[in-house]
């Protein structure tokens, strides 16, 4: 009993393998860009992935954003949002192949932003379809910025 017991333990605290690769990526993603690390950046990247920024502006294939990110690498300067909190899903489907993630992050500039995105399981490990970079609002200070950005306040 106490063994089937302590078995059941060790299997719930046991991390998913898939959750431990995806957030390697993940953490990846980061190391790279705040080395201004384009070519392992982009190598994150399935060849068709979105990147969704935070302007409304933003939202770009990988060769597009590659335009964008590549010239700030090439100047030896990236960006740093490292996580501080994250939850990954691996979808509950016989590959195993689609994950899910949201995560909180923290950057000198914008304070606390969020990153939430879609990976897939490739021939080369996980890579990433979809990232998407947003702010973190709350609530109780929407309402001034939705006014900041329709023109209705200055900033």
């Amino acid at each position: 009993m106490i063994a089937a017991l302590a078995l059941a333990i060790t299997l719930q605290a046991a991390p998913d393998p898939a959750e431990v690769e995806v957030a390697a990526v993940l953490d990846a993603l980061d190391a790279a860009s705040s080395a201004a690390d384009g070519d392992a950046y982009f190598a994150l990247f399935t060849p068709y992935a979105r990147f969704v920024g935070t302007d409304a502006t933003e939202h770009w294939t990988l060769e597009q954003f590659r335009v964008y990110a590549e010239p700030v690498f090439a100047r030896g300067r990236g960006w740093s949002y490292p996580a501080t909190d994250r939850t990954i899903t691996v979808a509950d489907i016989p590959c195993r192949c689609i994950a899910w993630f949201e995560e909180r992050l923290i950057n000198t500039s914008y304070g606390e932003t969020r990153g939430s995105g879609v990976l897939r399981l490739t021939d080369d490990g996980w890579k990433i379809e979809q990232y998407v970079l947003s702010f973190a609002v709350p609530n109780d200070r929407a309402r001034a910025v939705v006014e900041v950005i329709r023109g209705d306040a200055t900033p």
